[in-house]
């Protein structure tokens, strides 16, 4: 088989990523490009081109002559993150109920939906690229390439720290709250969309257990599985 057609990059980036945000890869961990390399079955390069882009969003540290590593969020950190996401995402509200169009909220209301197929199945992986996604797409509706960006880096962040500090097993960042969000930008109610978001925020939030790092796994080929 040749490497263009087995694993993508992107589609590694994807599995570090869901590792990290499933909670199967602890923060600290060195990612090994040998290692790596051996479990995708794929080559240094390849691999270093994977790093890089987890670098870009903020869930992997690289530090010359010694390696990568998946970053360790301090409890400061993960306060800061959510304090700046509250800005942000009042931002992204207060333009969406200014500039919604039908198309944008046909768009959202599909989202929610496959959310709710995603929870109703217990879908782990789909649950928690549709969760970040909403926002995303939030964020992409705005019509700020700015704000985009921006959401795109806090979404990655809030991730790795879920991932670290999170004190239940599910997720909540999930359709309900993200419906009425979607009813009230619908609405054009700036108030109650920014009060909501406000209230989602803070409830995912409360989720975070901020006083100790969870134990999880340093086997990479363990947690990759």
């Amino acid at each position: 088989m040749t490497e263009q057609a087995s694993v993508s990059t992107q589609q590694i980036v994807e599995k570090v990523w869901l590792s990290i945000a499933e909670r199967r890869l602890r923060p600290g961990v060195q990612l090994k490009e040998g290692q790596l390399a051996e479990i995708f079955d794929v080559s240094r390069a390849r691999i270093r081109q994977a790093l890089t882009a987890l670098e870009r969003e903020g869930l992997v540290t690289i530090i010359p002559n010694r390696g990568a590593f998946v970053c360790q969020p301090s409890v400061d950190e993960a306060r800061d993150v959510f304090f700046v996401r509250r800005s942000v995402e009042r931002c992204v509200v207060e333009r969406i109920c200014t500039s919604r169009s039908k198309a944008d909220v046909t768009r959202l209301r599909s989202h929610v939906a496959r959310e709710r197929v995603a929870n109703a199945n217990d879908a782990t992986t789909d649950i928690i690229k549709l969760s970040g996604g909403f926002h995303l797409l939030l964020a992409e509706l705005s019509g700020s390439d700015f704000l985009f960006g921006m959401m795109r880096d806090l979404i990655s962040r809030t991730s790795l720290i879920t991932a670290v500090y999170r004190n239940t097993a599910r997720f909540n960042c999930g359709p309900d709250e993200h419906d009425e969000i979607v009813e009230a930008i619908a609405a054009g109610d700036v108030e109650t969309a920014s009060r909501l978001m406000q209230h989602h925020l803070d409830h995912v939030e409360s989720e975070l257990d901020l006083r100790e790092v969870r134990d999880m796994s340093h086997d990479l080929k363990a947690a990759l599985a």
